[in-house]
């Protein structure tokens, strides 16, 4: 029975030095990222003739 002891403990041990530990915490603020957003004015603004390329139509998509 010492001899499956001793097996469980360096089991126990070799699991403990691989996976001892947690990995260190990474902050909230290391996990986002601010960007600068779009620009507004003329250049973002609505156009009505090519809006139909970023829009699907489930009846265009049929051939209907």
């Amino acid at each position: 029975m010492d001899k499956g002891i001793a097996a469980d403990a360096a089991a126990a041990a070799a699991r403990r030095a691989r996976y001892g530990s947690l990995p260190e915490r990474v902050r909230f603020e290391d996990m986002t990222e601010e960007v600068e957003g779009l620009p507004t004015g003329a250049d973002a603004s609505y156009d009505s003739e090519s809006s139909w390329k970023y829009h699907s139509c489930l009846a265009l998509d049929l051939g209907l």
